[in-house]
């Protein structure tokens, strides 16, 4: 089973609606995928995801709430086949982490996304749009879904 791992800087908006809405869509979809997310600084470890992008999700048909924060590790690399960054920066925070030698694929999220001209997901906690965050992990989902699925 292929195990992925999300990652965003606090992992309280957009890795954990990336693990919330893919982990459905793989599921709806009978793939059997292992998802699970962490943040790249320890600001939030042990806490939900943030309220209002939690509601957003609710209103989208996803469920959030039983998913609590955590710092990525070195150990990361090890545990999981791929890791998906959210934005440069938490590219480059995963890569300073990665043990040498280790080969784990690292992307970008919309490096999936089938159409979209924007290369970072954009933080929902600053910029508010929580729906815009949910239609691109979405579309990115669905895209790695099926190349997961054809590959």
């Amino acid at each position: 089973m292929t195990r992925i791992l999300f990652v965003c800087l606090g992992n309280i908006c957009r890795s954990p609606t990336a693990e919330g809405v893919i982990r459905k869509l793989a599921d709806d979809a009978k793939i059997p995928l292992s998802f699970d997310s962490a943040g790249t600084g320890d600001y939030h470890v042990g806490e939900p995801p943030y309220g209002p992008m939690q509601a957003a999700a609710r209103n989208r048909g996803y469920d959030l709430s039983s998913l609590r924060a955590r710092q990525f590790t070195a150990q990361d690399f090890y545990d999981f086949d791929l890791i998906i960054g959210m934005d440069d920066s938490n590219i480059a925070n995963i890569e300073r982490l990665r043990p040498q030698g280790m080969a784990t694929d690292v992307r970008r999220l919309l490096d999936y996304h089938p159409e979209n001209s924007l290369t970072e997901v954009p933080d929902p906690y600053y910029t508010r749009e929580f729906d815009l965050v949910i239609d691109l992990v979405e579309a990115a989902g669905n895209s790695l879904i099926s190349q997961l699925n054809a590959g």
